[in-house]
């Protein structure tokens, strides 16, 4: 199996605001130093070689531009010292709390929305209390993970909010989320800042939008199928204003406050499927680009520019709440890197609205299609939803790079999916030959990504360092590096 260095942890814990009775939820990818390898099928690499014209005619004191010539090696040749070393370029491994903690009910902790989802202290702000053994557990981790040479990055929400706010007023549908969060944030800052140096405000807010609240797969599980209907037309565009000004409002917080004195750095994580146009088609054309707006452009867009896509204001009018101006200038310029987690791709297929629309995806008015218009697939399925496309996460890379400034970036999750084969020995889980495939196939693409295209990447986070519970899919897909056996006595 690979091992990556340096290796980061992401270790997320089950509730995200720091109140008694919750513990804190922190996301932290770390390094430490493991030597790369992966050695597996030989595909093309470029390695940089410097090389000029003449050169040894260059006299002294005579300067020379020289652009580095591309040279093929096999990609399983890969190793560290292809790419920048730490700090300049970080390996790592990624957890969630909520997926590999457990302990719901231990320690003072109380219940999020995905206990209540996947099934209650009135508390869930710090006006409740701060919960000493919540900070007592993410000070021992962030120790431990310092003392064997591990360097953190924490995200503060990774979905699991207190249900005690959902209960109190809705809430991320409600604005009255933005200061609680902020107060979250700011102990989270006081208590570990001095030792944490890369903060995250979300993980995934799209994920946690279109999932919870149109479609109804994830908690709070409202939309078409959820518990709850909501309204799947809207919810998701109510929450997603709510979480960038959070996400807004915590980046504030952080630069008046803690950043200069911290000398820390902080940005969000977006994930997005890359699109690709179906047919060569001016209307497929157009497609991919709704998808890409619609998708990573919804959040990216108002972070970097101030403002939604405009095809998304356009199609989606009143439905689509907009900012202020003062917002917009709170919200413009909140980062100071981003976070990019890329699984799969797909074809895009314009698809005009029908009048039957019920949610959000129906709004994208696409036909996500795993084949073009020459039958071509876009790749192999790996477990129940990614088809394996390497190459999308350099096109990712190169569209993020021309659309919005070419930002710092680190691939705080990439992996793939294998579904759970309770029967399948231990020597044969171990061998995982698709899994090294895939993250070979993916490095390599990031390699290049920086290399030849000049993207701002400084790291890549593989998903996951261990077999965990995926959200809707429960225990029935692996992730992880490390395979966990979940059938007792073997």
């Amino acid at each position: 199996m690979a091992l990556l260095s340096p290796l980061t942890l992401n270790a997320q814990n089950h509730n995200s605001f720091l109140s008694k009775p919750y513990l804190p939820s922190l996301s932290s990818r770390a390094t430490t130093r493991i030597p790369l390898h992966i050695k597996r099928r030989s595909l093309p690499l470029f390695r940089a070689q410097c090389s000029a014209k003449g050169g040894d005619e260059l006299r002294s004191g005579t300067t020379a531009s020289v652009k580095p010539q591309p040279v093929i090696i096999k990609s399983d040749e890969v190793k560290r010292s292809d790419f920048p070393p730490p700090p300049q370029f970080l390996f790592g491994a990624a957890t969630a709390a909520y997926q590999i903690e457990g302990a719901w009910d231990q320690d003072g902790r109380g219940p999020s929305i995905w206990d209540h989802f996947t099934q209650n202290h009135e508390e869930g702000t710090i006006e409740g209390g701060i919960n000493p053994a919540g900070v007592a557990f993410y000070n021992n981790v962030i120790n431990e993970l310092l003392a064997n040479g591990i360097t953190p990055f924490v995200t503060l929400f990774h979905w699991d909010a207190p249900l005690a706010l959902e209960k109190k007023y809705n809430g991320f549908r409600d604005k009255q989320i933005v200061k609680d969060f902020v107060d979250f944030a700011k102990i989270c800052f006081i208590e570990f800042g001095g030792r944490v140096k890369n903060w995250l405000t979300i993980n995934e807010p799209w994920s946690f939008a279109t999932h919870g609240y149109s479609l109804g797969w994830h908690a709070p599980a409202r939309g078409v199928e959820g518990v709850e209907p909501g309204n799947p037309l809207t919810e998701p565009y109510i929450v997603t204003r709510n979480l960038i000004l959070a996400h807004a409002a915590v980046v504030q917080l952080y630069r008046d406050h803690f950043q200069a004195i911290q000398r820390g750095q902080i940005g969000i994580v977006l994930n997005s499927i890359f699109y690709k146009e179906y047919s060569g088609s001016e209307a497929d054309k157009k497609a991919a680009k709704r998808g890409n707006d619609f998708v990573l452009g919804w959040y990216m867009d108002p972070i970097v520019h101030g403002d939604y896509p405009k095809t998304m204001k356009d199609i989606l009018g009143d439905r689509l709440p907009r900012f202020t101006e003062e917002e917009k200038k709170a919200i413009k310029g909140s980062y100071d890197y981003f976070g990019i987690n890329y699984y799969t791709s797909s074809y895009a297929k314009d698809k005009p609205t029908s009048g039957q629309d019920f949610t959000y995806f129906d709004d994208m008015q696409i036909s996500q299609e795993t084949k073009n218009v020459f039958g071509e697939s876009i790749g192999e399925l790996h477990g129940s939803w990614i088809y394996v496309y390497p190459n999308g996460i350099r096109e990712l890379l190169i569209y993020i790079k021309d659309n919005y400034n070419n930002p710092n970036i680190y691939i705080t999750e990439n992996g793939t999916a294998e579904i759970d084969n309770p029967e399948i020995s231990k020597e044969e889980a171990l061998k995982d030959e698709k899994r090294i495939e895939y993250l070979q196939s993916h490095i390599q693409n990031v390699h290049l990504a920086t290399l030849v295209d000049d993207v701002n990447v400084k790291g890549y986070f593989v998903w996951s360092l261990a077999d965990n519970f995926e959200w809707q899919k429960g225990y029935t897909e692996r992730f992880g590096l490390v395979y966990i056996c979940l059938v007792a006595g073997r």
